[in-house]
């Protein structure tokens, strides 16, 4: 069966072979669909451009073929662009863009500007809260009020390890997460407010720090946003085994953020078995190794 050349490329094709290749798509024969898949792909995003119009056929097997295709094409862009993104310098790097620039990686059709606007959403209602108050006790008692009881924000402990806990889409949407993406909701909220919180990379845990210069609290948003000191942190650290040194506590900047995201995302992959995913999180992982 000569489906067409290695040479042809999708804007050689007359109608006539790329309809047939369409009709070969929607074959019960697994070996011929995957033969014509791989050719499809091979063509590149162009191929995208004709099949889209087909996502409306009336034959199921067809659409869910396409579909498959399509995500993979839009996959594939998602990739390049948050590796595009990973290679900026770091002082340069927007962290809302590098994470959900990362959630398009898996789900290539979120839409990044209706996340944010959700987010803004948050950060008026939280502004309307607190107008006028300076006291910080009262201000992250009302952020923590309004994201982990009125939102329902919460740890994920029942699937700690999920991929879906890294991928702030999924987080916002099932309202769960680990340490990690809700102390990024909780970074983005704070940024929106114009407060002074930054991410704190602990081994094993990570927190979010409010300080001024006469005030420093740390803020454990995997359990309600609870209040610690330093002392706390310390003490936490010595016995979790790891001791304490003082780089423990500095802030952690929007590639070290994103380089931990997709270490859990890695180590998660690799939980379940998935070679491929794993593989495609470690290129991420080796541009954002380099400073």
């Amino acid at each position: 069966m000569e489906i067409c050349t290695v040479a042809d490329r999708i804007n050689d094709l007359s109608n006539s072979k790329k309809l047939a290749l369409v009709k070969l798509l929607a074959d019960e024969d697994s070996t011929v669909y995957q033969l014509v898949r791989k050719k499809i792909v091979s063509f590149g995003a162009d191929a995208g451009e004709w099949l889209r119009p087909y996502r409306l056929s009336n034959d199921p097997l067809l659409r869910r073929r396409i579909k498959l295709i399509l995500d993979e094409f839009s996959q594939k862009q998602a990739d390049l662009e948050f590796l595009k993104f990973c290679s900026i310098r770091s002082d340069d790097m927007d962290l809302e863009k590098g994470v959900f620039l990362l959630s398009r990686t898996q789900y290539p059709d979120i839409s990044f500007e209706g996340y944010q606007a959700l987010l803004d959403e948050f950060a008026g209602d939280l502004s309307r809260f607190s107008h006028g108050s300076h006291n910080v006790e009262n201000i992250l008692g009302g952020i923590n009020h309004y994201l982990f009881t009125h939102l329902g924000f919460s740890g994920n402990e029942d699937d700690y390890y999920g991929p879906d806990n890294n991928f702030l889409n999924r987080v916002i949407d099932r309202r769960q997460g680990n340490p990690m993406s809700l102390s990024i909701i909780y970074l983005l909220v704070a940024k929106r407010l114009k407060l002074p919180v930054v991410g704190i990379g602990m081994p094993s845990h990570f927190l979010c720090r409010f300080q001024t210069s006469i005030k420093e609290v740390y803020i454990d948003a995997f359990n309600r946003g609870k209040i610690l000191t330093r002392a706390d942190c310390i003490s936490f650290l010595q016995q979790a085994g790891y001791g304490f040194k003082e780089e423990f506590l500095a802030p952690s900047n929007s590639r070290q953020i994103l380089f931990r995201v997709c270490s859990n995302l890695q180590y998660a992959y690799n939980q379940g078995q998935k070679s491929t995913e794993h593989t495609r999180i470690q290129s991420y992982l080796s541009v954002l190794s380099k400073k």
